[in-house]
């Protein structure tokens, strides 16, 4: 292993409640490195989570999007988002896009691949263009086009995402999940199965197989990352609901998400850090 090797686990925000204040101290009390979270549009926004940052001493990873259905204005509202996050006075870990839509073009995706390698290149943060649902990289056949057509597009591995699509664990897609392997900067540590994209609770023992080809596809990019001496964030990203299941009639979700993403943090840690 190359010394230089750094592993960072990330918490997600996403069904937290409370305030951002509350939110850095609990993440900071588990032992997370940081957070994820949407680039704050507001000045206020941006201020409370700088103060959070520096009080807590957490690192953090940026997400970006575009909205809109049609493309020009899509990838306006993306490059206006993105490049003022690439900007910021904190500087992040990365910037992580959901990037274009599933119906846009392949020229018009590429569009908004090609805008963000000058933007990592000017600004000097690594940005990742994520394997997910609706958005450009939303399947595995659909990635490998701009896997084989765009050597410099790196990705967020959210692997969950196309055993959903796909309606299996990859198993006959083999070839195409090895290109995506190669290119992963970032992952969202979501255990996928066949018919969704986040199992109800990945200790659950019906869950093995699912859990086991995630950390097989996780275990060749971490190898890879202590090889070359490179860091490696991951999100820990299990879903509250309707992501996680919920019982009919009164909702109730069926785990804990935030007790779920601390399990996965330590099973990362436990796996991936090497003994002192």
């Amino acid at each position: 292993m190359n010394s230089n090797f750094q592993l960072k686990i990330l918490a997600t925000n996403w069904g937290f409640s409370g305030t951002m204040d509350e939110f850095c101290s609990k993440v900071k009390h588990e032992g997370y490195d940081g957070f994820e979270i949407w680039w704050p549009a507001e000045q206020q926004g941006q201020e409370e989570l700088f103060a959070a940052l520096k009080k807590y001493s957490l690192e953090v990873g940026f997400l970006t999007a575009g909205h809109e259905s049609n493309f020009t204005e899509h990838f306006a509202s993306f490059k206006k988002m993105i490049a003022t996050a690439a900007k910021s006075p904190v500087r992040p870990l990365y910037i992580n896009c959901h990037s274009g839509r599933d119906y846009f073009s392949f020229e018009e995706n590429k569009q908004i691949i090609d805008y963000t390698i000058a933007l990592a290149k000017e600004s000097g943060v690594k940005i990742c263009h994520e394997t997910h649902r609706s958005r450009l990289l939303y399947s595995a056949p659909a990635a490998r086009q701009y896997f084989e057509k765009i050597p410099e597009l790196r990705i967020t591995f959210d692997v969950s995402h196309w055993c959903n699509v796909s309606e299996s664990l990859l198993h006959d897609q083999q070839y195409t999940v090895g290109l995506a392997l190669d290119r992963v900067d970032h992952i969202h540590a979501r255990v996928g199965h066949p018919e969704g994209p986040q199992v109800s609770d990945p200790r659950a023992p019906e869950w093995a197989p699912a859990v086991k080809a995630h950390f097989e596809w996780w275990d060749k990019v971490v190898a890879a990352k202590k090889q070359k001496g490179e860091t490696l964030t991951v999100l820990t990203e299990f879903g509250p609901p309707d992501y996680m299941p919920t019982l009919a009639y009164t909702r109730q979700p069926l785990a804990d998400q935030w007790a779920i993403n601390v399990y996965m943090m330590h099973e990362w840690r436990k796996r991936y850090t090497p003994n002192p």
